[in-house]
């Protein structure tokens, strides 16, 4: 089931992403990811509290699937990403993260107000900061 909404995302994605790639995107966030790790202000999630969710880019095209659906487009470059959303829940919203791709790992931290980029990957009690820990399916 799991394999079956992924490439379903993923074929969605591809059908709706540019063929011209944006220069700031490298295509190297490309695919379908899973979430391994996840803490918001200061506290670590515990996993069954993200089981099922998943994130999926293409280009400049992005699908979050989580409690609800939000798509939209995002751009990185440079350890920065901007994501700006689309349709679901947080349809309107830009959010200004960082991110970082260490051996198929990828690590975002965002801030959930959608104020300044994050100083680091880190977040501490009282703050907005959102840390999400992924790892590449396939």
């Amino acid at each position: 089931m799991k394999l079956a909404l992924t490439l379903l995302v993923l074929s969605f994605l591809i059908g709706c992403s540019s063929s011209k790639e944006s220069a700031s995107n490298s295509g190297e966030l490309n695919g379908g990811w899973f979430p391994i790790k996840q803490e918001i202000g200061g506290q670590e999630l515990p996993p069954e509290s993200f089981d099922g969710e998943r994130l999926a880019i293409i280009g400049k095209s992005f699908l979050f699937i989580a409690e609800s659906v939000d798509e939209g487009t995002v751009t990185y470059s440079d350890g920065k990403m901007d994501i700006y959303v689309e349709t679901g829940a947080n349809a309107g919203r830009h959010f200004k993260a960082i991110y970082k791709l260490e051996n198929n790992i990828l690590t975002i931290c965002y801030d959930l107000r959608g104020g300044d980029y994050p100083e680091d990957f880190s977040t501490s009690e009282g703050s907005n900061l959102f840390l999400s820990v992924f790892i590449k399916e396939g």
